[in-house]
């Protein structure tokens, strides 16, 4: 299991640490090995049945009534729900000693960034009434004054389920993507950049860290990840401002950023929602900043069969907009937002924190990775991460 490095880490006995290091490397084991076998078979017994240009939901009713999805399947949601039941005791007995952290990171003589909740916002029925990834609770339960424990089931879980792919600090989406902007566009020196859909902030942070001098800031709908993200970020010395905001109605000024960017977030945005979303980033981005959105790679850009198998989390964990969202048309959602149909950008960017500085530079360097890659959008090792957007003119 990958260790967290912040002072909000949990003091795990030793039963609870050998959980959470079985859960990781049985998810590493679904999602690298069962995966493999999976497509295997699909490849030697499945695809020879079916018509060259089946589509994905043709390849899905063809693999259902397979041993070897069967078994992926159960297997995905097995140690899906496994991962919870890993973290959460530790957080319940620790809670108290969590709030009375955050609360003293907050009342330091010099506190970093800043948190403002806002009381009447109403929480979209998307993320209230969904346990989104079969997570009890979602992101906005709350069960005691001040709050945190969601926030702090999202970090910790993530720590197990993704088994080191996004980087000691979690921030391996925001660390990769931030430093491809300063890498390509070295003259580029964005002063304030704004985090959509941020939960704990963890890739939030990563950009404070390649942009030390700007100001950044981190927005989401849910209170409790707001909370643990402010006490995160101030844990590890950034200085990081969270305001709780529906990213769908901003309250910032026209033109008051350089950088609007989000991660794993549009997708779980109803459809309706998404052009409300990049029409307010549109909005709030000065002219010659920069919209970037990582997200799964669209469907129209796959094979059928990745787009059946990235698909999956649509029918069987909890993200009923999942599918949708790979639906559309990115170019065009983009242009109708009010950025220039030639301004649209989207690129396949290596992890970080799987090169190194120096591989990631060759790497950044070299011709890019096709977006129908095994690699691109999947949790496995190696993985690469796809972004669009557009530059505003």
């Amino acid at each position: 299991m990958l260790t967290l490095r912040h002072d909000l880490r949990l003091p795990l006995r030793r039963d609870e640490k050998a959980r959470a290091d079985f859960v990781s490397g049985l998810r590493r084991h679904v999602f690298e090995t069962v995966a493999g076998e999976m497509r295997r078979d699909y490849r030697e017994s499945v695809a020879p049945r079916l018509p060259p240009d089946a589509a994905p939901e043709t390849i899905h009713a063809a693999m259902c009534g397979r041993e070897a999805f069967r078994f992926y399947s159960a297997l995905r949601v097995a140690s899906q729900e496994m991962v919870y039941q890993a973290v959460r005791p530790a957080i319940e007995r620790h809670g108290d000693a969590l709030r009375r952290k955050a609360h003293a990171l907050a009342q330091s003589s010099a506190p970093l960034g800043s948190l403002t909740l806002d009381p009447d916002l109403e929480v979209p029925r998307s993320v209230s009434a969904i346990d989104i990834h079969l997570s009890p609770g979602s992101y906005v339960e709350e069960y005691v004054e001040e709050d945190l424990a969601v926030g702090a089931v999202y970090d910790n879980r993530l720590a197990v389920s993704t088994f080191g792919v996004f980087g000691p600090n979690l921030d391996d989406i925001g660390r990769s993507i931030a430093h491809f902007v300063r890498a390509r566009h070295p003259r580029f020196a964005p002063q304030r950049i704004l985090d959509l859909g941020c939960t704990v902030g963890h890739n939030t942070g990563a950009w404070k860290d390649v942009y030390p001098e700007a100001e950044v800031h981190g927005i989401d709908v849910a209170a409790p990840c707001l909370r643990y993200a402010a006490a995160r970020a101030r844990a590890q010395g950034r200085a990081v401002h969270f305001r709780q905001m529906d990213a769908e109605s901003l309250r910032f000024p026209a033109g008051s950023f350089d950088v609007v960017f989000s991660s794993m977030f549009l997708h779980e945005v109803p459809r309706k929602g998404i052009p409300k979303v990049l029409r307010e980033a549109y909005r709030v981005l000065r002219p010659g900043g920069l919209m970037l959105h990582m997200e799964l790679p669209p469907a129209d850009q796959l094979s059928a069969y990745d787009s059946f198998y990235l698909d999956w989390d649509g029918h069987y964990n909890n993200e009923p907009f999942y599918r949708a969202f790979r639906a559309m048309d990115l170019r065009r959602i983009v242009a109708a937002a009010g950025f220039a149909p030639d301004d649209y950008l989207q690129h396949v960017v290596p992890s970080w924190s799987a090169l190194g500085a120096d591989a990631w530079r060759a790497a950044v360097d070299a011709p890019e990775a096709p977006v129908a890659s095994e690699k691109t959008g999947r949790l496995a090792t190696g993985i690469r991460w796809f972004c669009f957007g557009a530059w505003k003119r």
